[in-house]
């Protein structure tokens, strides 16, 4: 097969949540610019409607829908919405993120409500769309982690920067987890024609202040921090025909910085 068509995601169905955060958006663009259809989530419609608008505008195949991942409740008529609009799910990318803990001496109240969102309520929405990927014939789910996931913090990168460095225990701890969480989906649903996959992104520039960015670039082996196009091949690779050998993987996405 071309490589070409091994990389069209054409006649695909794919979930994001969180598509209208920083990487949200970037994955929602290149899937649809694979040709796959895709559906953006947010916890308010009307913000998931303006990102699918901003697409459409681009005459991308963008739709959108509700979902709080911490609100149980909230996943079921989810489901029957996809089902009654498109039939079918052929992917997920596992991509919402709740950040209610306020450095490390934040409350314990505040690690609670990050486990609920991030552990329990993230798990039965991925557990589900696992769930409707494998009745429509099989596909395949990315989940979103970080490098955070894989080390420790690196505090010298807020040398010299105010308001920067205290860092929260959860995020470390809920990322970790989401790694570890794929291997354990992948043999868990062995058999199921669908793969599971983590990218673990380093920092994605945001205008962070000169010195952060400084501190950060100079130890990284592309001088840089992402940019928005750098995960959406990735997505897209995992998420096609291209991608179907590679299961149960967590793709350290940092330009070098961990080398």
């Amino acid at each position: 097969m071309n490589v070409k068509d091994l990389l069209s995601l054409k006649g695909k169905v794919v979930l994001v949540t969180g598509g209208s955060g920083k990487y949200g958006q970037c994955i929602v663009e290149g899937l649809a610019e694979a040709d796959a259809t895709v559906i953006t989530t947010s916890r308010v419609l009307e913000r998931a409607e303006e990102t699918a608008e901003q697409f459409r505008s681009q005459g991308l195949d963008v739709h959108a829908m509700a979902v709080d991942q911490a609100v149980v409740e909230s996943v079921a008529p989810l489901t029957e919405q996809i089902r009654s609009r498109f039939g079918r799910l052929d992917g997920f990318v596992n991509n919402a993120v709740s950040r209610p803990m306020k450095g490390y001496y934040g409350a314990l109240e505040q690690f609670a409500e990050s486990m609920h969102d991030n552990a329990t309520g993230m798990f039965h929405l991925l557990r589900e769309m696992t769930d409707l990927i494998v009745e429509s014939g099989g596909g395949s789910v990315i989940n979103i982690a970080s490098m955070m996931g894989m080390k420790g913090p690196d505090l010298s990168n807020y040398e010299g920067v105010t308001g920067m460095g205290d860092l929260p225990a959860d995020y470390f701890f809920h990322n970790a987890g989401l790694i570890n969480l794929t291997r354990y989906m992948a043999k868990m649903r062995a058999g199921k024609n669908i793969r599971f996959n983590c990218i673990s992104p380093g920092g994605l520039f945001n205008h962070q202040p000169e010195q952060f960015l400084k501190n950060y670039c100079k130890k990284v082996p592309l001088g840089r921090m992402a940019n928005r196009d750098d995960i959406k091949g990735l997505v897209v690779l995992l998420m096609s025909k291209a991608g179907e050998y590679i299961n149960g993987e967590n793709i350290l996405l940092d330009g070098g910085l961990n080398a």
